[in-house]
């Protein structure tokens, strides 16, 4: 832990070694990728004032105004805040359950639900304290977070989250998820944690009024998000595309996960998952969906046609053994692609510098043309764009001043030519400085008035209750 006070005033990122996202990201399919990378090597300097990117110093030029701060960055690679766009905060009490481990998705939610169910609200404070600061050590800035789960032990889960991310200065767009299609009905969770769909109608309208800032650089925004076409009924899907609408919010969900998804909805709608979707009324240019994975082609051009995204969760994939999402497809397609390092209990990290590398190595199995630039424009602009943001995801003068800033002088980088590249080829793990809106909240690879050992103590020690509660111990 340090201890230091936010950034006031006027910053000057002096002699970055590298810096990424003052071009517009070149990727394999549009520009060469050298050309992005000599256009980050020719900047002198940032300079930052009240949250804000005010000027980029071309190389050797100095800056004549005052300044509070200096931030010697010759040995550093500068590059906008990571945006992660798709998590589950609470999963992180459930790490490694024994009974979940090499599960696919269906017998893996059904194992978890009954122990989500118990969770209260200091559950999901830590959970949610916890998941924050490993983001922002990864060098992330901007999260969302898909809080499905309600239960009579936790009513207003999604302000204590709000709250959190408040105290953290953490940038966040935090999703009001729902379930209300229970095993009873035919869905997949359990009654325990189904709710009736006037109350979740009248919550999110609660939240989006206590919590929704629509405006630019805003700190704190909401979205409203059924959890997934096997959880919620078509009704309640309607409604909440009605009062997006009404509201100007985004929705999300998740969607096309896995082929069970397919054959569910099938069996269940009479349709595929997209067509359940769209007769919903979602095919909308603020919606993003978690996952795509099971997309034909006509299916992609849809959603591009819509202007809708997709958050590409590589790791949980992975994990769940969901299959890979067709990324070099979608984007031909023209669908916005974010990156998500998804649930702490189906990656099962929230590191989204691993995250980055995860989807280079996973997208290069089935497109020799995928570069590190992909996958870099992914986490940033990509967020940026899918979440409808965009003062995030670059550097160039007017964006929010979110910064992260990775140090490669560390054994795996060691002999890198293109230090860039080895951020994601070499695995960088951690940054070395980030600033959320100017303000620091990782110096020196440590997290800033946070007593990170007595963090971990805290919600190990509710993971374990948590477990004993639900007879898991």
């Amino acid at each position: 832990m340090t201890s230091s006070k936010p950034a006031q005033g006027t910053v000057w990122i002096r002699e970055p070694s590298i810096v990424y996202g003052i071009e517009l990201p070149a990727s394999a399919q549009t520009a060469p990728p050298s050309d992005d990378y000599a256009a980050s090597k020719s900047v002198g300097g940032l300079i930052l004032i009240n949250g804000k990117v005010d000027k980029v110093l071309a190389q050797g030029e100095a800056y004549r105004g005052p300044v509070d701060e200096v931030i010697d960055a010759q040995d550093l690679i500068v590059m906008p805040g990571l945006i992660n766009t798709h998590h589950h905060f609470y999963q992180s009490l459930t790490r490694s359950i024994r009974t979940a481990i090499n599960q696919p998705l269906f017998p893996w939610l059904t194992t978890l639900y009954p122990i989500w169910a118990e969770q209260h609200a200091q559950d999901v404070e830590v959970a949610t304290r916890l998941v924050l600061a490993e983001l922002l050590l990864s060098g992330c800035t901007t999260t969302t977070d898909h809080h499905y789960l309600f239960s009579d032990n936790c009513s207003d889960p999604i302000d204590v989250q709000f709250q959190v991310a408040q105290d953290m200065g953490m940038r966040v767009m935090l999703t009001r998820g729902s379930m209300s299609l229970g095993q009873e009905q035919g869905g997949l969770p359990p009654q325990k944690v189904v709710q009736r769909e006037a109350d979740v109608l009248a919550d999110c309208e609660r939240l989006i009024g206590r919590w929704h800032d629509p405006s630019a650089y805003a700190m704190a925004q909401i979205a409203l998000a059924p959890c997934s076409p096997f959880s919620v009924t078509p009704a309640l899907l309607r409604d909440s595309a009605a009062l997006a609408a009404k509201h100007d919010v985004a929705l999300h969900t998740h969607l096309a996960e896995t082929e069970d998804e397919t054959a569910f909805c099938i069996d269940a709608f009479g349709t595929r998952p997209l067509d359940h979707l769209e007769q919903c009324d979602w095919l909308r240019p603020r919606t993003w969906f978690a996952h795509g994975v099971h997309f034909n082609a006509q299916e992609m051009h849809r959603i591009g046609a819509a202007g809708a995204g997709i958050s590409h969760c590589p790791s949980s994939n992975m994990v769940l053994s969901s299959g890979i999402c067709p990324i070099t497809q979608l984007t031909k397609a023209g669908v916005a692609i974010g990156l998500g390092v998804d649930g702490s209990a189906s990656n099962d990290h929230s590191n989204l510098a691993q995250e980055m590398r995860q989807a280079y190595l996973l997208q290069r199995l089935t497109n020799p043309e995928y570069s590190h630039l992909d996958a870099l424009a992914m986490a940033t602009s990509g967020g940026a764009g899918l979440l409808h943001r965009p003062e995030l995801g670059h550097l160039r003068p007017g964006a929010a001043a979110d910064v992260a800033m990775f140090s490669t002088r560390e054994l795996r980088f060691s002999g890198a030519q293109d230090e860039l590249a080895a951020l994601l080829i070499s695995g960088a793990h951690q940054a070395q400085h980030v600033l959320v809106n100017g303000q620091w909240r990782v110096r020196h690879g440590e997290l800033v008035d946070i007593d990170l050992d007595a963090l971990m103590h805290e919600h190990n020690a509710a993971a374990h209750a948590l477990w004993q509660r639900a007879g898991v111990a």
